[in-house]
């Protein structure tokens, strides 16, 4: 009898564990996680805005053509590699490597206590910026020549050009790309924990070393990562066929046809 009892009891630790670890860890560190969350998209987003605006200056002084007076020949020449210095070193190492020597460089040899935040946002914007001026360079170029022509022949100088004619398709055609650099953004400002950034990454450590719960913690937070950028993707796709306009428009359909009325009359 005795025996039976204590099979039959049931156990408060388990059912304690059993209130649904979600639930139970949304209602404690809930608060952290959506300022994990707004946190992540706070940096992507102003991140490739920065970012975009400073690869199109990048893009748009290396295509510049080359001048003719030798002084601003030289000096353009010297404009554009430094500018391509800069694209080889961001896009060739690591965010988190640039993380860590912007963030605890200023600190070290200028004394710098910047803040966190800040220092995320100017690391992710100079990144996105040195993808984003080889996208928005490779789009200029691939713009056919006989509009650069065309414009040539209608008096236009190269900034006319540039921006009523060149940047308005380059652009567009790179709406992609810089969507696809959004969405990597908001995965890749993980790295920033390593600064001690409160992203989503980083609140879902603090809550897994807190509660010794590992591979929950990193799983619900790679489900809304994946969440996150699903979502966007959709966003952005659907943007991207709104500019596209409606794809069936038939212009003949849409013409008046002249003659029809008459030789209806004549016919009759």
């Amino acid at each position: 009898m005795m025996a039976t009892a204590i099979k039959e009891q049931p156990k408060a630790g388990n059912s304690a564990k059993k209130e649904n670890w979600l639930v139970s860890t949304w209602k404690q560190y809930g608060n952290m996680i959506l300022s994990g969350i707004g946190m992540t998209l706070l940096l992507a987003l102003v991140g490739t805005i920065i970012g975009f605006f400073i690869g199109l200056l990048v893009g748009i002084v290396r295509t510049i053509p080359t001048p003719t007076t030798r002084g601003k020949r030289w000096a353009l020449n010297v404009i554009k590699w430094l500018l391509s210095v800069y694209v080889e070193i961001f896009r060739g190492t690591p965010m988190m490597v640039q993380a860590a020597v912007i963030y605890y460089g200023i600190a070290q040899f200028w004394h710098l206590n910047l803040n966190r935040t800040v220092a995320a946002l100017i690391i992710v914007s100079i990144n996105t910026g040195a993808y984003l001026a080889e996208v928005i360079r490779g789009g200029i170029i691939s713009t056919p020549e006989g509009q650069f022509e065309a414009a040539s022949a209608l008096g236009m100088s190269h900034n006319q050009r540039m921006w009523h004619i060149i940047l308005p398709q380059a652009i567009k055609n790179c709406l992609p790309s810089i969507t696809n650099e959004f969405i990597v953004n908001i995965k890749d400002t993980s790295v920033l924990s390593i600064i001690s950034v409160s992203e989503l990454f980083f609140v879902g450590t603090t809550i897994a070393s807190q509660t010794f719960q590992f591979f929950p913690t990193y799983l619900s937070i790679s489900v809304i990562y994946l969440v996150l950028t699903f979502t966007i993707t959709r966003i952005f796709n659907f943007i991207e066929r709104r500019l596209e306009g409606n794809k069936n428009y038939n212009l003949m359909a849409n013409q008046v046809q002249v003659g029809t009325p008459k030789d209806a009359e004549a016919n009759n």
